[in-house]
C-alpha cells in the first residue's frame, strides 16, 4: 500500500475520532437539535456524512450511493462507522483502481466529512452542551480504528470550562486571557 493510502486511512481514523468526540456525552435529544431553518440536525449531518463517505467508495467501485435515512441517530452513527471501515478496507485493496487521485479523495469527500465533524461540535455548543477542547496532536488515533469505540482524550485542555466562552489562541490561553483582562487593584 502506498504512503498516501496509509495517510488517507489515518485521516479516516481522525474523522472517526473527531465525530465520536463531538457525539460523546451528548444528551439524547441532541440528534434532533436544529440550530435554524434549513440547518441540518446532528442526525441529518451524520446521515449526510455516510453519504459522503459512501460516495468516496463509488470512486473505487463505481455506481451510486444514496443511503436511506435511518430512524435514530444511533443507527446512523453505526452505519457511518461501518461505511468508514469499508472505505478504509477499500483503500488497502490493491485490486481496486480509483477514478480519482488520493489527493482528490482528501480534498473532496474526506475533507467534507471532517468539516461535518466540526459542525457537530459547533452544534453541541449551540445546543448548550459544548465539547471539551483538547490538543489533537496528541490524540490516540489509530488507523485501524474507525469504529464508534474511540479512546478518551490524551491531552485535554486543563483550562477548558463548559460555562465560559472559548479563549483566544495562544500557547497558554489562560495567560493570554488574563493579560487582556483588567485587574482590580
Amino acid at each position: 500500500m502506498t504512503n498516501s493510502r496509509h495517510l488517507l486511512q489515518h485521516f479516516l481514523a481522525a474523522i472517526a475520532y473527531r465525530t465520536q468526540k463531538a457525539l460523546r456525552g451528548a444528551p439524547a435529544e441532541f440528534g434532533d437539535f436544529r440550530a435554524g431553518t434549513h440547518v441540518r440536525t446532528p442526525h441529518e449531518l451524520v446521515w449526510h456524512m455516510t453519504g459522503v463517505i459512501g460516495y468516496a467508495r463509488t470512486m473505487l467501485h463505481g455506481g451510486d450511493f444514496a443511503p436511506p435515512r435511518l430512524d435514530t441517530l444511533a443507527e446512523e452513527v453505526a452505519r457511518f462507522h461501518a461505511t468508514l471501515e469499508a472505505l478504509r478496507d477499500d483503500l488497502a485493496d490493491a485490486a481496486l483502481t480509483a477514478r480519482i487521485s488520493d489527493a482528490q479523495f482528501l480534498q473532496g469527500p474526506l475533507a467534507d466529512a471532517m468539516t461535518h465533524a466540526g459542525q457537530l461540535a459547533l452544534l453541541r455548543r449551540l445546543a448548550g452542551v459544548p465539547v471539551p477542547s483538547e490538543n489533537f496532536i496528541h490524540a490516540a488515533i489509530d488507523s485501524a480504528n474507525v469504529g464508534e469505540d474511540q479512546p478518551a482524550p490524551v491531552a485535554p485542555d486543563a483550562w477548558w470550562r463548559p460555562d465560559q466562552p472559548p479563549l483566544p489562541p495562544a500557547p497558554d490561553p489562560l495567560q493570554a486571557h488574563d493579560a487582556r483582562t483588567p485587574h482590580a487593584s
